[in-house]
């Protein structure tokens, strides 16, 4: 559905896109990740029309979005990071004007409105000047927009930007339903958001991408890998030596807290000693608090692989 090929940027001297390519297949979210400067927005505007490339291409559902520009717009719903809004126009009078942008029937545009409006919480307040609107809303109303042509195709840049903690669960909810209908391409900074929604992820650094796969298969290359959280009645110096000689153990970190030992215990990748760590603590008559197995997360990958690219720059610089 969208397909990038040796995709390029150039702004003067400074390259902000290497020649990244990617696809993503019909129904599927993509996570598209990157610190600030990577490359993201400029990826992403060069999708939507609003960038000409400096060389490669970019499709969306077969229409490059070069040559056959019309034909590509016409298939996405875009938000743009900082909405485009017209503030003295109220919600349901936008909606209107951008549906005739994408050559909507009168008919069209109201049975789409109703939908969108429904669907992105804005129904209680159709009527209501967008310029009144809190900023949360406008984002509501920005996501709206961009669903109302219904697109096989969203590229939503930051679309949880200044919702509250229930306004973002209730974006998460419809992000996910879109699945199968919608291919959705999702830049954000949540990263707690991606591994909740998306189905896949791209990171891309330094204008290059340098990491792809599902969030369960980046967060197994996180070098860290899973730990086991252990808090006990007992002498660190002892439930060092006891843990460390379980089978699988890489490093035991024991130290005194509040009269209680909290034991880090690192075990070799794949493995779950937590059976172990439990039988070695009844052995040693050991009273246990608490046993909590944490698994690395995608913010954890992220930090190292972006970390590493950074050092590869400043080392070839």
């Amino acid at each position: 559905m969208i397909e990038v090929q040796n995709l390029v940027k150039w702004y003067g001297p400074t390259l902000a896109v290497d020649d990244i390519s990617f696809s993503i297949p019909k129904g599927q979210i993509v996570g598209f990740l990157g610190p600030n400067g990577a490359g993201k927005t400029t990826t992403l505007r060069m999708l939507t029309g609003f960038l000409p490339p400096t060389s490669g291409t970019a499709r969306i559902d077969g229409s490059d979005v070069l040559t056959q520009a019309d034909a590509a717009r016409g298939k996405i719903g875009y938000l743009p990071e900082s909405t485009p809004l017209y503030l003295e126009m109220r919600v349901e009078e936008f909606l209107h004007y951008r549906g005739k942008l994408q050559h909507m029937t009168r008919q069209e545009r109201r049975a789409r409105i109703d939908i969108v409006c429904e669907r992105c919480g804005l129904s209680h307040i159709r009527r209501r000047l967008i310029g009144q609107l809190s900023k949360g809303n406008r984002q509501r109303v920005g996501l709206a927009q961009a669903l109302l042509h219904d697109p096989p195709v969203l590229i939503l840049d930051e679309p949880t930007a200044g919702l509250d903690p229930n306004q973002i669960g209730e974006v998460r909810k419809l992000i996910s339903e879109l699945r199968g209908k919608h291919t959705v391409l999702l830049s954000t900074h949540i990263l707690p958001e991606v591994e909740k929604t998306a189905d896949s992820v791209v990171i891309i650094a330094g204008g290059r991408i340098v990491a792809r796969g599902t969030p369960d298969e980046l967060r197994r290359k996180v070098s860290s890998g899973s730990r086991v959280l252990v808090e006990l009645q007992a002498e660190p110096a002892a439930v060092s030596a006891a843990f460390g000689a379980v089978p699988g153990v890489t490093l035991v970190d024991a130290v005194t807290h509040e009269g209680w030992c909290r034991a880090t215990v690192t075990p070799a990748q794949g493995l779950d000693v937590r059976e172990a760590l439990g039988r070695a603590a009844l052995q040693n008559s050991w009273p246990v608090r608490e046993m909590r197995h944490e698994i690395a997360t995608l913010e954890q990958y992220f930090i190292q692989i972006t970390a590493q690219q950074s050092q590869g720059a400043e080392d070839a610089a």
